[in-house]
C-alpha cells in the first residue's frame, strides 16, 4: 500500500507538489494521472525515493522513503518512464544483477528469473544481450527487473508506450493478474484507454495538487461527463479556473 500525506516538493520557485494525499490500496490498480508539469513525475521520483520532498510523507507498505529509503525499497517494484537496460548484458544478467542488488541469495535468484522467463514467455530473449532489443523486449527485461525480488507495491509509469497491440494486450493481462495476486499498484500514463481499460481508482494531479479521486464512474458522476476523457478534461479545466 502505498500514502501519500501533505507532500510538497519545490524547484527553485517553482512548486512542483503542494501538499497532495492519496491511497494506492493492495488488490487495486490506482492511476496517477495529470497533464504535463502536473507533479506526477515528482511524486513518482520520491515514492522511487530517488527525490526527498520538503513537507509532508510517503510510505510504501508502512516504510517512510525518507526515513528508511532501503527498507521502502524493499517493498517495491518500479518501471520509470526511462527504461534503460544495459545493453552488454542479456536478459537473465539485467534481471540477476538487480537480484543481487535487493540482496537475494544465489539459488533463490536463480529460481525467480525461471520463474519470470516463463511468466513473460522470455525463453528467446533470456540469454541475448538487450542490445537492439524491441520495445516489447526491452519491456519484459524491465518488468521482471522490477519484480525479482517479489515486490508488493509496484509503480508503472507508461508500461504500455510504444508497445504494438498484441504487446498492449498481454501487458494489461499481467498488470491484472498482478492486481488479483493482492499487490498495491500505481499506474500512470497518458492514454486514457488505458486507464479505462485498468484503473479501478484515479487520482487526478493538476499545478501540484490533488484535485479530484474515485473510481472512473464516481469521476464521470462528479463532472457530469459521460466520457472518462471529458471527466479528466473537466476536472482540470476546474483546477485550473480556480488558480
Amino acid at each position: 500500500m502505498i500514502t501519500v500525506t501533505d507532500l510538497a516538493k519545490s524547484f527553485g520557485d517553482v512548486e512542483a507538489l503542494k501538499g497532495i494525499s492519496f491511497e494506492a490500496p493492495d488488490g487495486c490498480i490506482t492511476g496517477l494521472l495529470g497533464p504535463n508539469g502536473a507533479g506526477k513525475t515528482t511524486a513518482l521520483r520520491i515514492l522511487y525515493t530517488v527525490l526527498k520532498p520538503d513537507r509532508g510523507t510517503a510510505e510504501i507498505d508502512g516504510v517512510d522513503v525518507v526515513v528508511d529509503p532501503i527498507g521502502a525499497k524493499r517493498s517495491l517494484g518500479a518501471l520509470p518512464d526511462s527504461k534503460g537496460l544495459y545493453p552488454r548484458l542479456t536478459s537473465r544478467e539485467n534481471i540477476r544483477y538487480f537480484g543481487r542488488l535487493q540482496g537475494m541469495k544465489q539459488a533463490v535468484l536463480e529460481n525467480r528469473i525461471d520463474e519470470l522467463v516463463d511468466l513473460l514467455d522470455m525463453r528467446e530473449i533470456e540469454d541475448r544481450r538487450t542490445e537492439g532489443f524491441s520495445t516489447g523486449e526491452r519491456m519484459k527485461v524491465s518488468i521482471a527487473r522490477a519484480l525479482v525480488h517479489r515486490p508488493q507495491t509496484i509503480l508503472l509509469d507508461e508500461p504500455t508506450s510504444g508497445l504494438d497491440v498484441m504487446s498492449t494486450r498481454a501487458m494489461r493481462t499481467f498488470i491484472r493478474r498482478l492486481r488479483d495476486e493482492g499487490h498495491a499498484i500505481l499506474f500512470s500514463s497518458h492514454v486514457m484507454q488505458e486507464v479505462a481499460a485498468l484503473c479501478e481508482h484515479m487520482v487526478i494531479i493538476s499545478r501540484g495538487r490533488v484535485v479530484a479521486t474515485g473510481s472512473p464512474d464516481e469521476l464521470r458522476r462528479q463532472t457530469g461527463e459521460p466520457e472518462l476523457e471529458d471527466a479528466f478534461v473537466a476536472a482540470i479545466g476546474t483546477a485550473e479556473g480556480l488558480g
